[in-house]
């Protein structure tokens, strides 16, 4: 792992905070209901796993969203395998990676193996069906020299207003150039510039609603015509 770690404070709730960006890594109700409905309602899952299936992911933090995919993967008892790529410029530390999914007991025994080969060499054989890829370092360095595509998206960094550089138009030209047509991306976030930067790297846009008291959220689809 690369010598840039998460600066993390952790709340009386148990939910750790990016020092570095000043925003929860993950929802204060219920994170574990919002990476549902967020990752993949929005990118329509588990409806369209098959074999091969890839998710690309901006921003890996607690393993959250990763855990959320495995869980869905294995419950649709889909054939053959999945693969999850994920970009991330300050990891956890394993200690911190425990502590954090502690927080949601329904996770623990997919938790447990992820810890337990965090901090090794990548890509990680999660699982005999499940290849988990996390490239350390600035994603806009490294994603435009990925040479993989992904069949849906999990945009999930800190909050544009905190992390502006995890949005900007040229990372999202990036996640399109990376993109397989017919792709999705989703995010909870439905900020303007973040439309339109996905909108200009090809995908089809859509604001829905939220979840909880998030009023808003974006899907896209990629290599469709716009509407």
């Amino acid at each position: 792992m690369q010598d840039q770690q998460a600066d993390i404070e952790w709340r009386d709730s148990g939910v750790p905070v990016s020092n570095q960006f000043d925003d929860p890594y993950f929802s204060l109700d219920n994170g574990l209901e919002e990476t549902r409905h967020v990752f993949l309602i929005g990118n329509a899952l588990p409806e369209r796993f098959c074999d091969g299936f890839h998710i690309g992911e901006l921003g890996f933090g607690t393993g959250l969203g990763f855990l959320t995919a495995v869980q869905a993967w294995l419950a649709s008892g889909t054939k053959g395998h999945m693969n999850f790529t994920s970009f991330e410029a300050f990891p956890m530390t394993d200690p911190e990676m425990a502590r954090a999914l502690s927080a949601f007991p329904e996770l623990a025994n997919l938790a447990a193996p992820l810890v337990r080969h965090w901090g090794g060499a990548q890509p990680i054989e999660y699982a005999p069906n499940i290849t988990l890829n996390v490239i350390m370092g600035d994603a806009r360095e490294t994603l435009p020299q990925w040479h993989g595509k992904a069949d849906a998206w999990f945009l999930d960094g800190f909050s544009p207003a905190k992390n502006p550089e995890l949005w900007t138009t040229e990372l999202m030209q990036a996640v399109g150039n990376h993109t397989a047509t017919g792709g999705t991306a989703a995010t909870y976030t439905a900020a303007g510039f973040v439309r339109r930067g996905l909108s200009d790297a090809g995908f089809e846009v859509q604001r829905i609603k939220g979840y909880g008291r998030k009023r808003h959220m974006t899907v896209a689809k990629f290599g469709v015509p716009a509407i």
